[in-house]
C-alpha cells in the first residue's frame, strides 16, 4: 500500500516539470519541424496574420541543391572541419595536461587552477579577448618585431584559403562510403560477440550495396547541375584555437580524475613485468580511460556542432570563412525573415546533435540497466 502511495505521490510531484518539459521542449520541437515544411517568410513574414502553405521538404532541398544557399553548405563543411580539429586538440591536450599534473608535481593545485580557469569564462568573453590576440595588425602577429624580424601577416580570422577542397556534387557518394562503413562496423561488432548473425551479414551486404551504387563509377547521381568547391578555410584556425584553450582544461579534469581512479597494483604489476613508464600509460592507463573518453567525445562534439557565440563574439556574423550553420540560422531568421528555411537549418542541427547524443544515451541506459538487473 506505501509502496502504490509512494509510487502515485513521485508521479503528482513529476507531472508539473513533464508537462512544461513536453510543451516548452517537445512542443517546440514539433511546432519547428512543420514550420520547416511550410513557406513562411515567402510572402509577408511578420504580417499580423501571414500567409503560410505547406510546401513539404522545399526548403532543405534548397538548402542543400539551391544557387542561392551556398554559404549554408560551406557552413556544414566548417563545422565538420571545426569539429574534428576541436575533438581533436582538446583531448589530445587535455591528456597531456592530465599526464603532467599526475606526476605529482610542486605546485599541483596551482597548476590545476590555471588550466581549468578558462573553461569559468563565457564563450562570449572568450571570442572577444581571443579577437584583440588574433589582430592581423596586433596580438601573436607582431611578436617577431619584439626581437626585431619582420612581424607576421596571416589573416587569422580573415584568411580566405582553402585547402582540402572538395566538390559538392560528390557528396552522396561520402555519404554512402560513410553508411556502408557505419554498417560494417556494426556488423563486425555483431560478429564479434556472436550474436545475431544474419543482420550482421545482411547489414554488410546492405552497406556494399550502397555503397557501390553512390560511389561506384557507375553513379550518376548530382546535387547541383555545376561543380561546386568546398573546403577548409584557415580562418577557422584562430577559432579552434580559442575553444580549445577554454575547453582543453575540462578535458584534462575529466582525464586527471580518470588516472587517480586506476588502481595503483595494475601499475605496480605492469612495472614488475618490465614495462616502462610510457608502457604503463598505454597499456593500462589509457585502456581504462575509454569511457571518460567516450564522454568526452559527446560532451566537445555536442558543443562543436552547436557553436554560435564563440564565433559570433570572434568575428561577426557577416565574417563568412568562419561562418557556421547556427550563424546561417541566425541570419536567415531574424535578417532574411525567412523563418521556414530558418527553422530547416534548426531541424538540421537538432537532428545532427542527435545522432551523437541518442545511442550515446541509450548504451548509458542499458549499461545501467544492466548493473541494476
Amino acid at each position: 500500500m506505501g509502496s502504490r502511495r509512494d509510487r502515485i505521490l513521485a508521479i503528482l510531484m513529476l507531472s508539473p516539470s513533464l508537462v512544461l518539459l513536453a510543451i516548452f521542449v517537445y512542443g517546440f520541437i514539433g511546432r519547428t519541424v512543420y514550420l520547416s515544411l511550410t513557406d513562411w517568410g515567402r510572402q509577408m513574414a511578420l504580417a499580423l496574420h501571414p500567409t503560410i502553405h505547406f510546401v513539404g521538404l522545399d526548403n532543405y532541398r534548397e538548402l542543400f541543391t539551391g544557387f542561392l544557399d551556398v554559404r549554408f553548405r560551406q557552413d556544414l563543411v566548417n563545422m565538420l572541419y571545426f569539429t574534428l580539429l576541436f575533438v581533436g586538440a582538446s583531448l589530445s591536450l587535455g591528456l597531456a595536461l592530465a599526464i603532467l599534473i599526475d606526476q605529482q608535481v610542486r605546485g599541483e593545485a596551482i597548476f590545476r587552477t590555471i588550466f581549468l580557469f578558462p573553461m569559468s569564462l563565457s564563450l562570449v568573453v572568450t571570442g572577444t579577448m581571443w579577437r584583440w590576440v588574433l589582430q592581423p595588425r596586433g596580438g601573436v602577429n607582431v611578436l617577431p618585431a619584439m626581437i626585431g624580424r619582420e612581424p607576421w601577416t596571416f589573416l587569422w580570422l580573415s584568411s580566405r584559403s582553402q585547402y582540402l577542397r572538395f566538390d559538392w556534387q560528390h557528396l552522396p557518394r561520402y555519404l554512402g562510403v560513410g553508411i556502408a562503413i557505419a554498417l560494417a562496423l556494426v556488423a563486425s561488432v555483431g560478429l564479434r560477440r556472436r550474436r545475431r548473425l544474419g543482420p550482421a551479414l545482411a547489414g554488410v551486404a546492405a552497406g556494399a550495396t550502397l555503397g557501390w551504387a553512390l560511389f561506384g563509377p557507375g553513379s550518376h547521381v548530382k546535387l547541383l547541375p555545376f561543380p561546386e568547391l568546398h573546403g577548409f578555410n584557415d580562418a577557422l584556425i584562430g577559432v579552434v584555437l580559442a575553444a580549445t584553450w577554454q575547453m582543453a582544461g575540462y578535458t584534462m579534469a575529466l582525464y586527471l580524475a580518470g588516472l587517480r581512479g586506476v588502481p595503483s597494483e595494475l601499475r605496480e604489476a605492469a612495472r614488475v613485468d618490465g614495462a616502462s613508464e610510457l608502457q604503463v600509460y598505454r597499456y593500462v592507463d589509457l585502456p581504462l580511460l575509454k569511457p571518460i573518453t567516450l564522454s568526452a567525445l559527446i560532451i566537445l562534439g555536442h558543443i562543436a556542432l552547436k557553436i554560435f557565440d564563440l564565433v559570433f563574439a570572434m568575428a561577426g556574423p557577416d565574417n563568412a570563412p568562419t561562418s557556421v550553420p547556427a550563424i546561417s540560422m541566425y541570419l536567415t531568421t531574424f535578417r532574411g525573415n525567412q523563418l521556414a528555411k530558418g527553422a530547416s537549418i534548426a531541424v538540421i542541427l537538432l537532428i545532427m546533435v542527435s545522432v551523437l547524443i541518442i545511442p550515446y544515451l541509450v548504451n548509458a541506459f542499458r549499461s545501467r540497466r544492466a548493473e541494476l538487473g
